[in-house]
């Protein structure tokens, strides 16, 4: 699979929340660090997404907004 996005962060997937109509997947990047997906619970079926399973985070967004109070 060839990708545009540069930003591809691959490791485990530590959990997977189904909700109605979407799921939230944590993939854990190195020891400390997660990435979690908001995606359809369509997509987790169809990529047979599982805990322990190697998964990567492609992340592609023109913009990344940082926040503080």
């Amino acid at each position: 699979m060839k990708l545009s996005a540069r930003n591809v962060l691959s490791g485990k997937i530590v959990a997977i929340t189904k909700g109605a109509t979407t799921a939230h997947v944590k993939i854990e990047i190195g020891a400390e660090t997660v990435v979690t997906a908001a995606i359809t619970n369509e997509a987790v079926e169809a990529l047979e997404l599982e805990i322990g399973k190697t998964a990567s985070a492609v992340i592609k967004a023109s913009d990344v907004m940082v926040a503080v109070d």
